[in-house]
């Protein structure tokens, strides 16, 4: 009895009482230890409890290593790179195509007026058509996450995308009610679309807006954010990069005037909370609903002369000029989003 003691963990009979993680016995019973990246595949449940590439004192949280677990199998920059390339083909080549044929079918000059009235997207036609445009950047996506990583497009979404989303848009919008109230009420809104109309066009918008939001959500909150955290620690380059390319691309001069910086750090602003609650949350359901409601609120309901207001039943007495001059304008719509952002963050492990 003392003997089969004595060499308890060298026969490799039983278990052994102080075994190292990592190491293993071999068939001679001695204890080798295994490379930490072989271990971690044989045992994936480490990987909650450990800081690997993915993890930093903001997400370590399950449903965060959860979500960036399908860009692990192929997190090089340089596809994230290549990706990005496909998905800005993808949508330039489809536009190319769209203008193509109006040029061919309607002629050149009908095809121009249509592209000036898309960049102002005062008429209801030209805001559809500008909603349309991300179709081919959510195709974008799905391609670039199929040739460049293998993985499907449900995978960049995360964890209960749609019941997410339902809760994102409640809170979004039981948020956003009383300032818009409010807004309409005092601040001299003027009507834009006959009532009539613009019932009539409601299940379009919906369905143009909520397009358009998860197209934006699946590249920036999913598919960047995850192959970025898969690869970097720092929530200053998964979250902030991601963030930062959001408002770059929201510089409109052609809409925005010399409101387009401003226009241009409320986008920031708004990725980095999204960013946020994609990553506590473990899927990019909050952060799609918040978006869907922030821009039916601003597309459909209460628009800014100078931004796409073709869609909206009123729009506000100020345009671009004023926020250009008054930035603190802008904080109309931050306070409620951050409030909105609150409550959502609320009962989120972090």
């Amino acid at each position: 009895m003392g003997s089969s003691a004595k060499n308890y963990g060298q026969t490799g009979i039983g278990k052994p009482r102080h075994r190292r993680k990592g190491n293993q016995p071999t068939r001679s019973g001695a204890l080798v230890r295994l490379p930490m990246h072989l271990y971690r595949a044989r045992y994936p449940e480490t990987a909650l409890k450990e800081q690997g590439p993915c993890t930093m004192r903001l997400s370590r949280t399950r449903p965060f290593v959860r979500f960036v677990e399908p860009a692990r199998t192929r997190p090089a920059v340089w596809r994230l790179i290549f990706g990005l390339f496909i998905v800005a083909l993808v949508q330039s080549l489809c536009l190319l195509a769209v203008f193509g044929g109006l040029a061919y079918f309607s002629g050149p000059d009908n095809a121009g007026l249509w592209v000036a009235k898309l960049a102002v997207a005062s008429t209801p036609a030209s805001a559809i058509g500008v909603l349309a445009t991300f179709i081919p950047l959510l195709g974008g996506v799905w391609l670039a996450l199929r040739v460049m990583h293998k993985r499907s497009l449900r995978s960049a979404m995360g964890a209960r995308p749609w019941a997410g989303a339902l809760r994102g848009a409640t809170v979004t919008s039981a948020v956003f009610a009383p300032f818009l109230i409010l807004e309409m009420a005092f601040s001299g809104s003027v009507s834009n679309l006959p009532l009539g109309l613009w019932s009539k066009l409601l299940a379009l918008t919906v369905l143009g807006v909520a397009v358009q939001t998860l197209a934006e959500e699946a590249l920036f909150r999913g598919y960047a954010l995850q192959q970025l955290a898969a690869r970097f620690r720092s929530p200053l380059i998964w979250g902030g990069l991601p963030a930062l390319a959001f408002g770059v691309l929201h510089y409109d001069t052609t809409r925005m005037g010399d409101a387009a910086p401003v226009a241009v750090a409320l986008a920031a602003l708004f990725g980095v909370l999204a960013a946020d609650l994609t990553a506590r949350s473990g899927g990019l359901g909050l952060a799609w609903g918040m978006h869907f409601s922030n821009n039916m609120f601003g597309l459909a309901l209460l628009g800014t002369p100078g931004s796409i207001t073709g869609l909206a039943l009123r729009v506000t007495p100020h345009d671009a000029a004023d926020i250009a001059q008054n930035p603190f304008l802008g904080l109309a719509w931050a306070i409620p989003l951050l409030i909105a952002w609150a409550f959502l963050r609320r009962g989120l492990r972090g």
